[in-house]
């Protein structure tokens, strides 16, 4: 039998997870926090349902216990055709065996580049990197270095730009942040233009840049606020920097600048570029884009040189993604996955009486769910109740994010998981708490000040 015709168990009672939770251990013992993603740690997980997986094949991945689900984030969300897409394994191999990198550019960089460039139609140059946020810093020391400005704007209603302290320094997880790095960076609420008026007039002349999504999972542009903020940075001399880590490919080829037709100075990309292959990208106007290069008579700035930032493998990615979506509407499945999703889990929550308590949440191909205790405030106690259901079922959903491999069998399974999911979660509704049917601890925030003292895998504390 095939890995793609794995069977998926349905009991919830056979699972076994003893080696996973035994590895969990180990890497709590060698890494910080036991994972190299706070978004993977094992704090986001039940607490003796800690999958540590082996590999995965289209939208399913299997654990080391030999346990399989279908996967729902998709390398956080950075998988949009499935894993092991085999038109973009071949391309990585066949990079990867004439060399990852050489002492001089590869041919790889000119095809990549101009395959980019012929997608994002208001860029004129791009670079290359390895991961997110060393685009949206580069972006942000560009836009110091062509304003002679120091401040950033934000949208800090929007959750996430960077691990740099530009961006760090504003959340809860902000040891190790010098106090002066966090007063040049100030923050605007999405959809509020009148919030990034008031920071205009409180900061004059002294903001560099604004720094947003265009969208979010769960957030739309309201009428005239997308095209309100470029006409304010335009006035104000203002770099507008789009962060298309995740619509970039979600919500189009040309990511969501193109779908709610805003012409941003710069645009930083990633995650899906390459299938979860590493690569991202910083692009935008020439006349910016050149000051990070040698037609210049500007001071220079160092802009994004780093020894893998062309590494053939993911370059050659992302020529194999732009090939498939050239040859399928991938957006398109994607949508259909998304809404055929929605719609079975809406009537499961319906059929076992939750109702509104396990809302979908989202554009089809960037779904999430929210969970929400009897006096409907969210929590985070039914939410770990409700994951460690859907992993017992044989679903692995930290969000409903979905990607072109979701089958119609993927859908339905993990429509039965919610129902069974959901039926236990009304028991616990009705019991006024999740004790009882939680194993173990609940889940917590990504990014919190304090671990808080409690028990991980293998011991520590």
């Amino acid at each position: 039998m095939s890995d793609s015709a794995a069977p998926l168990v349905t009991d919830p009672d056979v699972r076994t997870f003893a080696r996973s939770n035994a590895a969990q251990a180990r890497l709590h013992a060698l890494v910080p926090g036991g994972s190299h993603t706070y978004a993977r740690c094992s704090d986001q997980v039940p607490e003796h349902m800690t999958p540590i997986i082996d590999h995965g094949v289209g939208a399913r991945v299997c654990d080391v216990d030999g346990n399989w689900y279908v996967e729902y984030g998709q390398g956080l969300r950075a998988v949009t055709l499935g894993y092991g897409y085999q038109p973009v394994v071949d391309a990585v191999a066949k990079a990867a065996a004439g060399g990852p990198g050489f002492s001089r550019p590869s041919k790889w960089e000119v095809e990549a580049a101009e395959r980019f460039l012929a997608h994002v139609p208001g860029a004129q140059m791009v670079k290359f990197a390895k991961n997110g946020s060393d685009v949206t810093s580069a972006a942000l020391r560009l836009a110091r270095a062509v304003t002679g400005r120091d401040m950033v704007a934000l949208c800090g209603t929007q959750p996430f730009f960077s691990v740099d302290d530009w961006f760090i320094g504003g959340t809860a997880m902000r040891a190790g942040v010098p106090e002066r790095d966090l007063e040049l960076t100030v923050k605007f609420r999405y959809n509020d233009l009148e919030s990034v008026e008031q920071l205009l007039a409180d900061h004059p002349g002294q903001i560099a840049a604004f720094v947003l999504e265009a969208a979010t999972a769960t957030a739309e542009p309201a009428p005239g606020f997308l095209e309100g903020l470029r006409a304010l940075a335009t006035e104000h001399g203002v770099v507008l920097v789009l962060d298309e880590m995740i619509t970039g490919l979600r919500w189009d080829v040309a990511g969501a600048q193109s779908v709610y037709g805003i012409t941003p100075d710069l645009s930083c990309w990633g995650k899906a570029l390459g299938n979860g292959f590493s690569v991202s990208a910083l692009a935008g106007r020439r006349d910016l884009m050149e000051r990070g290069g040698l037609n210049t008579d500007e001071r220079r700035v160092w802009l994004l040189s780093n020894t893998h930032g062309a590494e053939t493998t993911g370059l050659a990615a992302m020529g194999a993604v732009y090939d498939t979506y050239a040859t399928r509407d991938v957006v398109a499945e994607m949508t259909r996955a998304g809404e055929r999703l929605r719609a079975g889990w809406t009537q499961a929550a319906a059929d076992t009486g939750v109702g509104d308590r396990v809302p979908v949440l989202g554009r089809s191909t960037c779904m999430v769910f929210g969970t929400k205790d009897a006096d409907g405030n969210p929590s985070q106690p039914y939410r770990t109740l409700f994951i460690q259901e859907m992993i017992r079922r044989g679903v692995l959903a930290p969000s409903l994010v979905v990607s072109a491999a979701h089958t119609d069998d993927d859908i339905d399974h993990t429509i039965e998981a919610a129902r069974g999911a959901m039926a236990v979660y009304a028991q616990a509704l009705d019991a006024g708490s999740v004790d009882g049917f939680l194993e173990g601890r609940a889940v917590c925030p990504a990014v919190r000040e304090y671990a808080a003292p409690r028990r991980l895998e293998g011991g520590e504390r």
